[in-house]
């Protein structure tokens, strides 16, 4: 009977703490609603009071009521669904006495649950009275322009709970998102449609396509990111970076292939275009360090050749590319790190090359680089940027790779390629910035277009 009992208890305990938080939210919209009356001089016969009501701004404005009142509908029809589940467990339970509680429904259908109604109630936004009947609530227009709740608690200043400055020097942490985002609302608002501190839909497709449409950077997500089921323990350093990886340890549900040997440059329907053949470890492996590739051109310079430039000053740099960081693990060799900027187009790039051993780096073509100034050794790109990017948003990158590279840094534009009447102008951007040339070379790549291969150092411009 001692153990019958115990199990129950906690339903009962669990039962009544429901039933008193539904009661708080009761009175919680009542103290509102009069609120609201009372603002508008309901309570008091004052005809100054009624005059302001009705011809000045009411109290309410820029704050979304509907937002509010719906928020907390939310939370109780989740506390409703949760106390009929546990009125059902308690009727089954008493069906079969013998019945003790499982512990995946506790943690599934009344932990999880209770802990979302929880924090949904405390990020609750009430509009703060600044004087006596001349309150206004000072809200960026951005928040009320997204209906999902989760956009606009992210995107509210986060005041110090303290009420003093912070160790950024400032009252409040503003999150940001990309200004495109308001293009793309109904996708942004499904990125951001789930159940807090549940597991998020497998949909970093959806959240690629933002960002490359300009919505990036991308709100954070208070959901469980999935994993592959069967995810293995990775290879060591010593054989991962030139050695395919397990297949299990990626998620292949948004890929058109389910394993790496699918993404061969033999198979026709391998789902990307992009760096064909840099999932195939034997052609990686002669990349930067051997002519003996069939297509190595005079335009290809070798690590060695490079690093012998500036002998033991690079020792950390960027790989701003698309590929599975081959380029990283050759310098890794030679004692560099490199950080290898990926996109997963058609494929996993940026899992291919964590399981390496690794870096990825997760950024589009629209975002700043989260360097400090002039930290970088070395800025190498190759296979991205090519004759179809504009000219102004070149000049952005330029300056940007500018900004990390410290003085004396190399920029490495490697296999560059572009239609022949366009190299005049692409040849002066590179040159704009009056870098010391080391290596210089143009090659033809086919009867219309050029190969453009250089080796370039940063001025000191001690100012």
């Amino acid at each position: 009977m001692g153990r019958l009992c115990l199990p129950r208890c906690k339903l009962a305990r669990i039962m009544g703490w429901t039933q008193i938080i539904l009661g708080g939210l009761v009175i919680l919209v009542s103290l509102l609603s009069l609120t609201r009356f009372y603002s508008a001089g309901f309570f008091l016969h004052n005809e100054d009071i009624c005059h302001h009501f009705y011809n000045v701004r009411d109290v309410s404005d820029g704050f979304d009521v509907k937002s509010l009142f719906d928020r907390v509908g939310e939370v109780i029809d989740r506390l409703e669904i949760l106390q009929g589940k546990l009125e059902s467990k308690v009727q089954e339970m008493e069906k079969n006495k013998g019945t003790l509680l499982d512990k995946n429904f506790l943690e599934d259908q009344i932990v999880r649950p209770l802990h979302s109604a929880n924090v949904a109630l405390r990020q609750i936004r009430v509009p703060k009275v600044e004087g006596m009947m001349n309150s206004t609530l000072k809200e960026d227009p951005l928040i009320t322009f997204f209906i999902t709740e989760e956009i606009r608690k992210y995107i509210t200043p986060k005041e110090n709970r303290v009420g003093k400055i912070n160790l950024y020097g400032a009252e409040k942490i503003y999150n940001t998102i990309g200004h495109a985002c308001v293009l793309y609302k109904k996708e942004l608002e499904k990125y951001m449609d789930y159940d807090i501190g549940s597991y998020c839909d497998d949909d970093w497709n959806l959240g690629q396509k933002l960002m490359l449409n300009g919505c990036d950077p991308l709100p954070r997500r208070r959901c469980l990111t999935r994993a592959s089921k069967e995810y293995q323990k990775p290879y060591s350093i010593n054989e991962s970076l030139w050695r395919l990886p397990e297949s299990r340890n990626v998620r292949w549900g948004n890929y058109q292939c389910r394993n790496f040997e699918c993404l061969s440059s033999k198979n026709p329907k391998r789902g990307y275009s992009k760096c064909i053949g840099c999932f195939e470890m034997e052609k990686e492996k002669l990349k930067w360090v051997s002519n003996s590739s069939n297509t190595s051109l005079v335009v290809d310079f070798f690590i060695n050749e490079v690093l012998a430039i500036k002998p033991g000053e690079v020792r950390i740099g960027l790989d701003y590319g698309i590929g599975t960081g081959t380029f990283a693990a050759r310098m890794r060799e030679q004692n560099v790190t490199i950080v290898s900027t990926a996109l997963n187009l058609g494929a996993p790039f940026n899992e291919m090359i964590a399981l390496r051993g690794l870096v990825p780096l997760y950024v589009t073509l629209n975002q700043r680089l989260p360097f400090f100034d002039n930290t970088m050794d070395l800025v190498h790109t190759t296979g991205f940027m090519d004759g179809w990017i504009d000219l102004l948003l070149l000049d952005f990158i330029l300056y940007d790779w500018d900004r990390i590279l410290r003085p004396g840094g190399l920029l490495w534009i490697d296999r560059f390629f572009c239609n022949k009447k366009d190299l005049e102008d692409y040849v002066y951007m590179f040159l704009q910035l009056r870098y010391k040339k080391h290596k210089w070379v143009v090659s033809p790549k086919s009867k219309y277009e050029v190969y453009l291969s250089a080796l370039l150092e940063k001025p000191p411009r001690a100012i």
